[in-house]
């Protein structure tokens, strides 16, 4: 074994040899990530209570049709045939079975409840006037002639029908899917599983509590990237802090179980950035290897030997600087993700630009922008170690080389909330 000077153990000279290439375009970066995820992950049946997040892999379809029976739009009255009608029964509430209603009849209606069988329209309460000598229900909103038939009823499958596909395969399960889910009679939902993600930390200069003192720095990423790769379809089983050491990365790379490892670090040519030794040396096959995007360019993507499962292995090497690591994530990490989970792509969003969007001169930028009234305004503190102007953004615009000019339209990357 090797020894550096600093007693590491340092890479040997065919490990050292991994690092080379062009930068790549940051567009043919993304889809050559989409690319390397393979096929979704297997796909499987959960209660709806846990397949928030997952990707659907199968269409849904509505057991019944929605609604599954005429009911009420509003609060009033179930009227049959035309007025002036007399009121009848005690009410129908939503839950209940109405019997049949004469014509000429009228019955209280609650909001949701099932109109009853000869009932042809919804007399609303405010619309309704009763004749003090009478006793008959009259329609005070109405002009001539009867109450048109279906007034304020949501009829049979006025949504759906039966058998009717509602959503396609990889959607991805939100709360509003599930409320649908709900309503169409399921109790389950086939999804993908999610792809296990493992954030390996590199760096001896790291803190985890505390401010920085003593020429160490807090670890920022630690806390940010697990709940931004929840949120991008993985399911987080791990952090790990590892030193500057080549043996112990070539080690926690060889050894995670995970479908993606994401590093954090270690991605230049710097004297301790061994991530390129350790994955020549793990027989690994570089996809991605810098991207010409600003800041972050020196991320990189790997594909792994597979595991002892047999299952294809992925790594996401992410800069070291906090913003430039975002960077690395939205280009790399999220997009291999939501592919491994079976999500489908979604349109890219777009704004125009409130003012002029500064770009690099060659490369793509990730700006933090702040939606504004007249469109995506820059935000200060973007530099790639700084995390002050990403907390006040909106999203990322995806700033080609040489700016955006006022009021051009500008591609919106986005960045999770709670």
């Amino acid at each position: 074994m090797t020894v550096t000077p600093l007693g590491r153990e340092a890479p040997p000279d065919e490990a050292r040899r991994c690092h080379g290439g062009h930068a790549m375009a940051w567009h043919r970066a993304r889809a050559t990530a989409r690319a390397a995820a393979g096929p979704p992950r297997p796909a499987g049946s959960l209660p709806l209570a846990e397949a928030l997040g997952h990707a659907l892999a199968e269409p849904l379809t509505a057991l019944t049709a929605l609604p599954a029976f005429d009911t009420s739009a509003m609060d009033g009255w179930a009227v049959a045939g035309p007025g002036p009608w007399k009121p009848s029964g005690e009410g129908v509430l939503a839950g209940g079975q109405p019997g049949r209603l004469a014509p000429g009849t009228a019955v209280p209606i609650a909001t949701g409840a099932r109109l009853p069988s000869g009932a042809r329209a919804v007399l609303r309460r405010e619309h309704a006037e009763t004749d003090a000598a009478t006793g008959l229900l009259h329609d005070r909103s109405a002009g001539p002639g009867p109450v048109a038939s279906g007034r304020d009823v949501r009829p049979c499958g006025q949504e759906c029908r039966a058998g009717e596909a509602l959503l396609p395969a990889g959607t991805t399960v939100t709360p509003a899917v599930l409320g649908l889910a709900a309503a169409a009679g399921h109790d389950r939902l086939a999804v993908h599983r999610r792809p296990t993600v493992e954030l390996l930390v590199l760096g001896d200069e790291l803190l985890e509590e505390g401010p920085p003192r003593h020429g160490r720095v807090r670890d920022a990423l630690g806390p940010l990237l697990p709940p931004w790769l929840r949120r991008g379809g993985a399911e987080f089983v791990g952090r790990r802090l590892v030193p500057d050491d080549f043996g112990r990365l070539r080690a926690a790379v060889r050894d995670s179980s995970a479908d993606v490892v994401v590093t954090t670090g270690s991605t230049a040519a710097g004297p301790v950035d061994f991530l390129h030794a350790a994955l020549g040396a793990a027989d690994a096959r570089l996809l991605v290897d810098s991207v010409a995007v600003r800041p972050g360019h020196p991320m990189l993507l790997a594909a792994l030997p597979p595991g002892t499962d047999g299952r294809p292995r992925r790594l996401v090497g992410l800069p070291g600087n906090p913003l430039a690591a975002v960077a690395g994530a939205v280009t790399l990490a999220v997009p291999l993700l939501r592919r491994l989970g079976g999500h489908t792509d979604a349109e890219p969003l777009r704004t125009t630009a409130a003012t002029a969007l500064p770009g690099h001169p060659r490369d793509t930028r990730l700006l933090p922008v702040r939606r504004t009234g007249h469109g995506a305004a820059p935000l200060p503190f973007d530099g790639p170690a700084m995390l002050r102007g990403l907390c006040l953004a909106d999203g990322l615009a995806v700033v080609p080389p040489g700016g955006v000019d006022a009021g051009a339209s500008v591609e919106i990357l986005e960045v999770p909330g709670p």
